[in-house]
Formats: structure tokens, C-alpha cells, sequence
């Protein structure tokens, strides 16, 4: 976690998208966002990393798409030099083996283009509440630890924050195997999609349902007994 500005400061962010036009439009998004500001705009991985060596920043907001490499591919060169600036994806990516991979690298969050603007103040309010979660340094109990993994969850799941014990990174997994399915899945297809166990995603299906985002459905095999299938269905 980075401090590109004073603790009083607003949180300084680099735009890194191959499309201009689409960086403009994001880059007026995070400037709408109190507490934000956009430190710069870049089109190419080789720019945002000239950009970084030079003015550092706390967040980048990074298309996976660019044309000298992926977005994963420099966040991957950025940490191997000592770069450990933030990094939420904002990507048309939507396939499952992407996400993971922006998971193990250390993106703190993933955001599907098309996106409302509604839907990238969240993803920032949830950084914001991550920074001011992190302030003061020291040991952490259990409950400030709690605070910590919580703070990016709120926009995963729905309005409602994550409830303790739930990641908001393995709830995005979960959407985005739903998301880019042509039908309904059961929990194992979920499961076997997102490399995670059969246990890990009907607890994530649950709760996705609970909060509206996922439709569940029942389809009787030959035994009589139903199945539960899984759609996600897109807000209004």
C-alpha cells in the first residue's frame, strides 16, 4: 500500500486505458469522487510505468487490454522493481483465468467493463475506507483485521457489506464465472469454474442470492430430485 499524497490529501490516481476517449470518461468519473484526483492519464503500459518511476501515485485504475503488453504483465514488472502501488483492474476481461491471475498479483479489485459511474464510486469508496482502515500502523485485533478485508467487499456483493469471514475478491470470482455463462450453473460448475471447493462457492452463491444479484432456479433430473442452478442477474 502506497502514500502518493499526505495523510490530508486527496488520493492520487493514474488512468491507464489503450482508448483515449474511455480514459477521459474514467478519468471524469474519479475526478466526480471526493477525495480523488487524477494525477494522469496513460495509453500504454511503457507510459503509465514512466509515469509511475516519476510521479508516484496511490492508485492506478488499469486496463488489462494494452498494446505493448497486458495490464497483468505490468503490474507484474511493477512489483518485480519494488513498485507496490494499488492497482484496481478496470477491464473488458471478463474471462475467469484473467481475474484469477489479477487476484494473485495483488489487484485489489475488478471491475467489468461496461461500468456506471455508480459502480467505480463504489469500487473507490471501498478503496478510501481500505486507506482510512489502514491509518496509524500498529498490531490490528481481530475486529480491525475484520474492517480491513471488509472494506473493499461492500460494492461485490451488493449494498449491503460482506459479511465477516467473506472475501470481496473471491465474491468477484463467483459473478464473473455467472456472468460470463451462457445459462444457469449449478454449484459444482460454479466451483469447477472458479478453482474453488464445492463448500466455498454455495457459501458465496448464498449470499449472492441474499443479496439479489444471483437468481436461483430448480431443474428436476430423472431422480426427481431438484437441482439448484445459479444465474447472476444484472441490476436495473
Amino acid at each position: 500500500m502506497t502514500h502518493g499524497t499526505g495523510p490530508d490529501g486527496p488520493l492520487e490516481v493514474l488512468v491507464v486505458d489503450d482508448d483515449v476517449r474511455v480514459a477521459r470518461v474514467n478519468a471524469a468519473y474519479v475526478g466526480k469522487v471526493t477525495g480523488f484526483r487524477v494525477a494522469g492519464q496513460a495509453h500504454t503500459a511503457a507510459d503509465a510505468l514512466a509515469f509511475l518511476e516519476a510521479a508516484p501515485v496511490d492508485l492506478v485504475l488499469l486496463d488489462h487490454y494494452l498494446p505493448d503488453e497486458t495490464g497483468l504483465a505490468l503490474v507484474r514488472r511493477l512489483r518485480q522493481i519494488g513498485h507496490h502501488t494499488d492497482v484496481i483492474m478496470v477491464t473488458a476481461a471478463r474471462d475467469i483465468a484473467t481475474v484469477q491471475a489479477a487476484m494473485r498479483h495483488g489487484a485489489l479489485q475488478y471491475l467489468v467493463k461496461p461500468f456506471t459511474f455508480a459502480g467505480l464510486r463504489a469500487k473507490l469508496e471501498g478503496y478510501a475506507a481500505l486507506r482510512r482502515a489502514l491509518e496509524g500502523g500498529g498490531e490490528a485485533g481481530q475486529d480491525q483485521v475484520d474492517r480491513i478485508f471488509g472494506a473493499l467487499g461492500g460494492a461485490s456483493a451488493g449494498p449491503a457489506e460482506l459479511p465477516k469471514g467473506h472475501s470481496a475478491l473471491t465474491a468477484d470470482l463467483v459473478r464473473e464465472v455467472l456472468r460470463s455463462a451462457e445459462g444457469p450453473l449449478s454449484a459444482q460448475e460454479v466451483a469447477e469454474r472458479s478453482s474453488l471447493s464445492r463448500q466455498t462457492a454455495q457459501r458465496y452463491l448464498k449470499l449472492l442470492e441474499r443479496t439479489g444479484r444471483v437468481r436461483l432456479s430448480l431443474k428436476y433430473g430423472e431422480t426427481g430430485r431438484p437441482e439448484h442452478r445459479y444465474a447472476w442477474v444484472e441490476p436495473a
